[in-house]
């Protein structure tokens, strides 16, 4: 029997969009604490908003302890009607494994799970320790979930050395793609204040939109940097524009614009803030400029974690996966404040958020056995 297709089955049909856990992290940590994991749950949040959070870890002798992170919580399904069945309600079609959250990201933590209780029974006595993040924060605000729980690690001293967060990764088969890093973002609401007044009678109003332009062009034609050899250049994009009364002779009074950059480690929050105002003011605006954010980004370069998981991926798959940087944020920004390493490893990540999300069963022993193979690599560095 497959256990960990058994496992994602049960827990996607539970349901649990965000913030909502739907008792999933209860069905873990019953799994999880006859293996020895000491499990804590940490709820967050104001009553409207109320997230569910899970640690659980199985100490080791060697006082190294890696971590996988996932979230339980799912988006919404979308309009019932275009799902080929129920979203809450596992089925099976023509090999592939239908049901909302199905690769993002219950497989994973079912694959991972059974990957601990498989290392467990062979390592009764382990030196490497094994723990367990789970949120139900991370398809929303992500302000009370797995940032809650470092937060509470770095505060008590615990210490965590390798992290896997396992959002779906790979693009067109299992193995083939590892995120070990993600750009930052941060976002902003740019008002440009003029003096509205009728079109006919420009030389009684200031037109923000004619001011704003030029200061446009040039945000969006500056190089904020260069990248590096794991990530692209830092972008900006303009992703909303609106001025304007509605009427076709009044000259606005303000125009709104909001932003966003992409940024790679090279440039910081900071610097980027700096420089926009730079050139805003160098054009002479009057304007307010509210900042959203930042997510920062993170980037582990070759080492222990990279090479245990792209030996456990080749031994199981026959690949070498390509290491990238590239797609939005996710968790691993958070645990990168208290982990020096930090992959992303997961499932094809083809429809994710989709209508019909799904994943192909054929993956899932696989997935769960590179997540036991990345164990037992870290175990036997620790033993030498």
């Amino acid at each position: 029997m497959n256990r960990a297709l058994h496992l994602a089955e049960q827990l996607i049909s539970r349901r649990s969009v965000t913030p909502e856990d739907g008792q999933c992290q209860k069905i873990l940590a019953e799994r999880l604490a006859p293996l020895g994991f000491d499990c804590e749950s940490i709820v967050s949040g104001p009553e409207t908003f109320r997230v569910t959070n899970l640690w659980a870890r199985r100490a080791g002798s060697a006082g190294k302890t890696v971590v996988f992170v996932g979230h339980t919580d799912v988006v919404p399904t979308g309009p019932l009607e275009q799902w080929s069945s129920d979203p809450f309600t596992p089925s099976h079609h023509d090999g592939l494994l239908y049901g909302r959250g199905a690769a993002d990201m219950k497989t994973s933590i079912a694959a991972f799970v059974v990957a601990a209780e498989e290392f467990a029974a062979a390592n009764p006595d382990p030196a490497l320790s094994v723990a367990l993040l789970l949120t139900s924060d991370e398809e929303g605000p992500g302000v009370d979930g797995t940032t809650i729980v470092v937060d509470r690690l770095r505060e008590r001293g615990d210490v965590v050395d390798w992290c896997i967060v396992g959002e779906p990764t790979c693009v067109d088969r299992l193995g083939d793609m590892i995120k070990n890093g993600r750009r930052g973002s941060l976002s902003a609401k740019l008002t440009i204040k003029g003096v509205q007044g009728h079109i006919a009678y420009p030389q009684l109003a200031r037109n923000p939109i004619h001011q704003a332009l030029p200061a446009l062009a040039e945000l969006a034609a500056t190089e904020w940097d260069r990248g590096n050899d794991f990530f692209t250049p830092t972008s900006f994009q303009i992703s909303n524009v609106h001025g304007g009364t509605g009427a076709l002779n009044v000259i606005p009074g303000a125009l709104v614009v909001d932003f966003n950059f992409r940024f790679a480690t090279v440039s910081t929050a900071e610097s980027l803030r700096e420089r926009v105002h730079a050139i805003l003011d160098r054009h002479g605006l009057e304007y307010t400029l509210d900042w959203i954010g930042p997510s920062t980004p993170f980037l582990t370069t070759p080492g222990d974690l990279v090479d245990a998981v792209q030996d456990a991926i080749r031994a199981e798959t026959g690949i070498t996966p390509e290491l990238s940087t590239t797609g939005g944020t996710s968790d691993g920004r958070f645990l990168s404040r208290i982990c020096p390493q930090v992959i992303e490893f997961g499932p094809v990540n083809a429809t994710i958020h989709k209508i019909d999300e799904h994943v192909r069963v054929a993956d899932i022993e696989p997935l769960k056995n590179i997540y036991r193979r990345i164990l037992e690599n870290l175990e036997k560095r620790l033993r030498g």
